[in-house]
């Protein structure tokens, strides 16, 4: 242990001691809450159709016993590959699109001498407060013709006011004087957005990156109200079949496959959930860092 290490561990009072025993109980406890349901639906997804005992003893079922046959159902079944591309489709177009609408808004509003940054900031607050419901935004989705197309799933969420705001925080934590020297040199606003703030933010971007996407992998909703064709359902809405009795039987034979009801369910929930967990641990370093500093400004 390096002298600096102990020489913090010397300084910890009792209080300090008691409060940090008490934060790691609580998380070990919500890392347990968290872990339970997760390991269990991985293990049911896995049970063979000869398991014969209960949930708990499910749960503790050697590899070896496991059972592939509910992902073979999955995977080689021709609507949940379209569905994963939908979904994939939404997610990587979503994205794209609100980032590039979100950054330069951001930005913008970053900028103190902005003429009107007051109003442009109001306006931007008016919708977050008071939501205009359902039924303006289903006409407006009709009438611009976006029904039974992606892009009615993720252009209404486009720009999120909570993310578009920590944003902008974060914007106003850079130095004025890294514009000022760009600006003097003749670099226009697109210049010093593009060569100088998009490097210098790449945590917030990521951080708010994956917000959007959770956020589209996720949509149920929109993706309800807006697509009934077949072929362009995303995850989202074949899970809700798959997991409904009747939908079901339409979506799979169970019979041709040696896996119960119950294990093709769990397998769908876990591969729809996949790719979120999958792409959190490469954005995970810069997730509190981009957090912290749009939150608060440095």
């Amino acid at each position: 242990m390096s002298s600096h290490t102990t020489a913090v561990a010397m300084r910890l009072t009792l209080g300090d001691r008691v409060f940090y025993t008490v934060v790691n109980v609580f998380l070990i406890a919500v890392f347990i809450v968290i872990a339970i349901p997760l390991w269990s639906t991985i293990t049911l997804s896995f049970r063979p159709s000869a398991f014969v005992g209960s949930n708990l003893e499910g749960m503790f079922l050697a590899p070896w016993q496991w059972s592939v046959a509910a992902y073979r159902a999955l995977l080689g079944n021709n609507g949940f590959s379209i569905a994963f591309f939908n979904s994939t489709r939404i997610l990587v177009f979503g994205v794209a699109t609100s980032l590039f609408l979100t950054v330069p808004m951001a930005y913008g509003l970053s900028i103190k001498t902005l003429p009107g940054r007051t109003f442009f900031t109001i306006l931007v607050l008016i919708p977050y407060l008071f939501n205009v419901g359902l039924i303006p935004s289903y006409i407006v989705v009709t009438s611009l013709g976006l029904t039974d197309r992606l892009m009615s799933i993720y252009l209404p969420l486009a720009i999120s006011t909570y993310n578009l705001l920590i944003m902008r925080r974060f914007f106003e934590g850079i130095p004025d004087e890294l514009k000022e020297s760009a600006r003097i040199d003749g670099a226009s606003e697109i210049t010093v957005l593009v060569r100088i703030i998009i490097p210098l933010s790449k945590p917030i971007i990521m951080t708010i990156g994956l917000y959007y996407g959770v956020q589209f992998w996720n949509d149920f909703f929109h993706a309800m109200l807006y697509i009934s064709r077949n072929e362009l359902q995303p995850m989202t809405i074949l899970l809700r079949n798959i997991l409904m009795a009747s939908g079901m039987n339409e979506f799979v034979d169970v019979n041709a496959f040696d896996a119960p009801v119950q294990a093709i369910r769990a397998a769908s929930v876990f591969l729809a959930a996949l790719p979120m967990i999958a792409a959190y641990p490469f954005i995970q370093k810069y997730f509190t860092k981009g957090t912290l500093l749009g939150s608060v400004k440095g």
